[in-house]
């Protein structure tokens, strides 16, 4: 379940790189970091589909 846990960490840091690049008007990062949010979000999203929530040991 760690896996999940670093893909949400990834998406969760590049929406905020996302809006930085795009308040700097950086249309390269902001392509990356869009990028980054749609791979890392559904590989995010699919693996809590397919696993679940991490449990607490």
């Amino acid at each position: 379940m760690g896996l999940m846990v670093i893909f949400a960490l990834v998406t969760i840091f590049s929406v905020f790189g996302a809006i930085r690049s795009l308040k700097e008007k950086n249309l390269l990062g902001l392509a990356f970091a869009v990028g980054t949010v749609a791979i890392f979000g559904w590989f995010t999203v699919m693996t809590l589909l397919h696993h679940g929530f991490p449990t607490a040991h």
